[in-house]
C-alpha cells in the first residue's frame, strides 16, 4: 500500500497500514488505484512517445548500478501539462548519499590520472549519445517539465553543447613557469582538480544546469554526484544512461534522486566533498553558503534574477519586440535570465506596449506536444499561485492590465501571458523575480532614471538593451550591474560565454574558459637547489 504526502509516497506494509491507517496527515492510496496509475503510466510512456524506453529510468544510478536503495520511499512525478503521474523515483537519504561520496572518492584517484585526451573522448562519447537520442530526452523533458517540445529540443541541444565545448577544454588547462625571484629557484605553477564535486540543479532546465556544470568538472578530473529537482529526476536519469552508454567510468558520474534535506544536507557536510555547484533561490544560496562554512568548501553559486529590459526611444522597435519575446516567455517566463522588467523610454512607450500586445497576443498556450504551442503550462500550483498575488499586487498599485492576467482553465496550471502597463516602481514585479509570464512595463525618462531603477534589486544576474546609439551602449556596459549583458539581443546564453551573476544572483561563472576554473586548484611549487 502507499502514503502519500503531497507528491510524496512512502510504501507501508498491510500490518503497519492497519495499525495506522492515518499516520501524520497521510492519506492511503488503495491498491487498485496504484494499479490503474501503473498501467496508465506504462501505457502513456512506451507506446505513445518513447522510442527507447529504456532512457526512462525509475531508479537512481549510483556506485555503478541502478537501484532504490533500503527505503520503500518513493517520489511521484506529475506530467504539468495534463497532472497525471508519469512514474516515481526512490527518495534516497543520507545512507545512499555516504555509499556514493565513498564511490566517488574511489573513482576519483583513476579518473583525476587519467590523459586528458582520454577524458575528453569519453566526455565526447557522451556527447555523441546525447545528440543520438535527442528526441528521447526532448520528450522526456517535456512531459515532466511541461515546455513545448521545441524548446526542449533546443535544451538538449543546448545541453550537450558544454560536453563538446568541455571535451575540448580538458587538453587546455595550462599552468605557468613564472620568472623567479632568485637566481637558484624556478617557480611553477599548476592547475589540480578540486576532488568530489556535489552539484544541486533545478527544474527549468533539466538537462542543461547539468551538463553546464558536470561536463566541466569531468573534464579537469573531478568526480560528479548530482542530485537533480525531485519535480524533473528523469531527464537527469537519462543523462546518466547514456553517461554509462558512453563509458563514463564508475562512480565519475552518479544521480541520486530524493529530496534536499536528505541528499544535499549530507554533501555539503561531508569533508570529502570539495565542491558544490548549486543552480537555485538566492534564499536557498544563502543557506548553502552558510552550511558550507563549516568545511569551507569552494562553491558556485547561480541564483536569482530580476532582469530589466531597457528600451530607448531610438531602438530598432521590431528587434526590440522580438527580443522581448524571447526573453521573457520562453519556458513559460520560468528561467532565471528572462526579463523580469520592462524599462520603456516615453518617446516610443506606446508604439511598443502596441507591438508587444500584438505579438503576445499571437502566443499560443497549451500542452508541449501540440502543434504551435509557445508557452507551456507552470510547474505546479504554487507558481500559479505565485502569479496570481503578482497580478493582484500591479492592479492594487495602480498598473493597467493590458493582455491576460490568469489562469486559462480553473484546474490546470496554464496561466495567460500577462503585460501590465503604466507599472510602478512600488509593483511587486518590478521589485521581486516573477519566474511566470508577466511583463511589468515602466515608462521612464532619462538614462540616469533607467539605469537608477535598473540597478535598485538586490540582484544582479542579467540585463537587456535596446538602443542604437553607441554612447549609449558604452554607459550602460560599465554602469549597468549584472554578471551578463544583453546588447540588442533578447537570448545571450551559450557555451562559449561565461554564466553568472553579482550581488545577490551569486558568484562563480559556468560556461566558457572560465567555467573551467571552478573546479582546479592553483599550486604554485618552488624548487631550489639550481
Amino acid at each position: 500500500m502507499a502514503t502519500i504526502i503531497q507528491s510524496k509516497i512512502c510504501f507501508v506494509s498491510v500490518k503497519d497500514r492497519l495499525k495506522n491507517s492515518f499516520h501524520s496527515k497521510r492519506i492511503f492510496l488503495s491498491f487498485s488505484r496504484f494499479r490503474e496509475y501503473t498501467k496508465r503510466r506504462d501505457l502513456f510512456l512506451s507506446l505513445k512517445f518513447l522510442h527507447r524506453r529504456e532512457l526512462f529510468k525509475e531508479e537512481a544510478f549510483w556506485g555503478g548500478s541502478w537501484k532504490s536503495g533500503d527505503s520503500a520511499e518513493r517520489i511521484f512525478v506529475n506530467n504539468p501539462a495534463s497532472l497525471e503521474v508519469l512514474g516515481s523515483v526512490p527518495s534516497l537519504g543520507s545512507k545512499e548519499t555516504l555509499e556514493a561520496i565513498q564511490t566517488s572518492v574511489r573513482a576519483f584517484s583513476d579518473w583525476s590520472n587519467r590523459p586528458a585526451k582520454e577524458r575528453s573522448g569519453l566526455i565526447r562519447n557522451w556527447a555523441e549519445k546525447m545528440k543520438k537520442n535527442r528526441e528521447d530526452l526532448a520528450i522526456l523533458m517535456t512531459l515532466e517539465q511541461g515546455k513545448p517540445l521545441d524548446e526542449s529540443r533546443n535544451e538538449i541541444d543546448y545541453a550537450f553543447s558544454f560536453l563538446e565545448w568541455f571535451s575540448e577544454e580538458s587538453k587546455r588547462i595550462y599552468g605557468d613557469i613564472v620568472p623567479s625571484h632568485r637566481k637558484d629557484t624556478r617557480i611553477e605553477v599548476f592547475k589540480q582538480p578540486v576532488g568530489v564535486c556535489g552539484i544541486l540543479t533545478p527544474w527549468n532546465f533539466p538537462s542543461s544546469m547539468i551538463t553546464r556544470k558536470a561536463a566541466a568538472a569531468l573534464a579537469v578530473g573531478c568526480t560528479v554526484i548530482c542530485k537533480p529537482s525531485e519535480l524533473t529526476p528523469f531527464s537527469a536519469l537519462a543523462l546518466a544512461a547514456l553517461a554509462q552508454e558512453a563509458g563514463i567510468p564508475e562512480g565519475v558520474f552518479q544521480i541520486l534522486t530524493g529530496y534536499p534535506e536528505n541528499i544535499a544536507n549530507t554533501l555539503i557536510d561531508h569533508t570529502d566533498v570539495k565542491k558544490i555547484s548549486f543552480t537555485g533561490s538566492t534564499r536557498v544560496g544563502k543557506l548553502i553558503m552558510e552550511r558550507s562554512s563549516k568545511t569551507l568548501k569552494r562553491l558556485s553559486l547561480e541564483l536569482g534574477g530580476n532582469a530589466p529590459f531597457l528600451i530607448f526611444d531610438d531602438a530598432n522597435l521590431e528587434a526590440a519586440v522580438k527580443g522581448a519575446i524571447l526573453s521573457k516567455f520562453r519556458n513559460s517566463g520560468q528561467t532565471c535570465v528572462c526579463t523580469n522588467r520592462f524599462l520603456v523610454q516615453k518617446g516610443i512607450y506606446k508604439k511598443f506596449l502596441n507591438l508587444f500586445s500584438e505579438a503576445v497576443l499571437k502566443l499560443k498556450v497549451g500542452n508541449g506536444f501540440e502543434k504551435d504551442v509557445n508557452i507551456g503550462p507552470l510547474i505546479n500550483e504554487a507558481a500559479v499561485r505565485k502569479m496570481e498575488i503578482h497580478v493582484e499586487n500591479a492592479k492594487s498599485t495602480g498598473a493597467k492590465l493590458i493582455v491576460g492576467g490568469g489562469r486559462i482553465e480553473s484546474d490546470k496550471l496554464f496561466f495567460s501571458p500577462t503585460i501590465f502597463s503604466e507599472v510602478k516602481e512600488n509593483c511587486l514585479s518590478m521589485k521581486e523575480e516573477i519566474f511566470g509570464p508577466i511583463a511589468p512595463i515602466y515608462r521612464f525618462e532619462s538614462i540616469e532614471e533607467a539605469i537608477q531603477i535598473a540597478n535598485s534589486t538586490p540582484s544582479g544576474l542579467a540585463a537587456y538593451v535596446y538602443t542604437e546609439d553607441y554612447r549609449k551602449i558604452g554607459i550602460l556596459s560599465e554602469r549597468i550591474e549584472s554578471g551578463m549583458l544583453g546588447i540588442n539581443e533578447g537570448l545571450i546564453s551559450s557555451e562559449q560565454a561565461p554564466f553568472g551573476g553579482v550581488k545577490e544572483s551569486g558568484f562563480g561563472r559556468e560556461g566558457s574558459k572560465y567555467g573551467i576554473d571552478e573546479y582546479l586548484n592553483v599550486k604554485y611549487v618552488c624548487i631550489g637547489g639550481f
